[in-house]
């Protein structure tokens, strides 16, 4: 069981993805430092109205983007593997917690079901008109790849995290993409016809 400094955050790190992040807070700001100094890991966990969440990622710096000379720091944090808290213990300036790895279940998606959530991600990257990092397809989980590119919320990401299936984050993400692609379009829609004549028609 290993014990990790926690960054509770409003937000959700997947595995693999790379978020930046400004470091102000005094306690946070000796996590950083301490973590760059070993080059160690921290936990990033969300935190929100209702908590911090059982389920959070290992994160390591892998860029020190800008250093202010009262501390602050701008850096780029990369998620690593996932865990599930234990004890939390509030003894140092930031908390610290002993984790357990959260690991997958032996249960992968058809080769259906990946077509079906690669289908409906490339409808709302073209719906959006936006510009991405390809996905890697050989990677061990392609729902944790279009989960860190497509802004979801973090509750969404969270379930994701949480969830111990491949095949249920894809097939879950299949239903919630076709949504989301669905509504990016009606929005530049929208947005279309109000430049044109400054008035929205209703549909």
């Amino acid at each position: 069981m290993d014990e990790i400094g926690l960054f509770p955050l409003p937000l959700v790190l997947m595995p693999g993805e790379q978020q930046p992040l400004h470091v102000f807070e005094p306690r946070y700001r000796e996590l950083i430092s301490e973590c760059l100094a070993r080059g160690e890991d921290f936990g990033l966990v969300l935190a929100d109205d209702e908590g911090m969440r059982d389920v959070g990622t290992k994160a390591f710096v892998v860029e020190v983007l800008e250093q202010f000379p009262d501390g602050r720091m701008n850096v780029v944090i990369e998620g690593r593997e996932r865990f599930r808290l234990r004890n939390v213990a509030e003894e140092r300036a930031f908390a610290t917690a002993e984790i357990d790895e959260v690991e997958d279940e032996v249960d992968e998606p058809t080769d259906e079901e990946r077509a079906a959530a690669l289908e409906a991600y490339d409808r709302v990257v073209k719906a959006a008109d936006a510009e991405l990092d390809e996905l890697d397809l050989e990677s061990e989980s392609l729902a944790f790849q279009i989960a860190a590119r497509i802004d979801l919320g973090a509750e969404v990401k969270q379930t994701l995290l949480e969830s111990q299936s491949e095949r249920d984050r894809v097939v879950r993400l299949a239903g919630l993409l076709d949504k989301a692609a669905e509504a990016v379009a009606r929005e530049r829609e929208i947005r279309s016809r109000a430049s044109g004549n400054g008035r929205v028609e209703a549909l």
